[in-house]
């Protein structure tokens, strides 16, 4: 009967954890929307007009230490260089967003 009543217990505590949803990924349409309006202008096809050797090709982003979710989410947030800072712009969900874009198209060479 104790066997019984822990499993019993012990199923009610885990499926609660199944249940959950799951934290919302980044959305990768809605990061291309972002980059088309705010990042394309100076990023078009994953360029950079300003300077021609900082793109966000992947091997341009690996070179640069920048190759991370967490190294492109902090230069978007404050900036760098020439870059303006978005934190004031943009949501953090746009910024998780648009950086889900970059890496994934990055991945795909643009």
């Amino acid at each position: 009967m104790k066997k019984l009543l822990f499993i019993t217990a012990l199923s009610l505590a885990i499926i609660p954890l199944h249940l959950t949803p799951q934290a919302s990924a980044a959305d990768t349409k809605n990061g291309a929307k972002v980059f088309g309006s705010y990042c394309a202008g100076c990023h078009r096809h994953g360029g950079n007009i300003v300077n021609p050797e900082k793109t966000l090709k992947k091997e341009a982003l690996e070179k640069s230490g920048k190759a991370s979710a967490e190294a492109i989410k902090r230069q978007v947030t404050n900036g760098a260089g020439a870059m303006p800072a978005f934190k004031t712009s943009l949501s953090d969900k746009q910024i998780e967003d648009v950086v889900a874009y970059v890496l994934e198209q990055a991945e795909k060479g643009w």
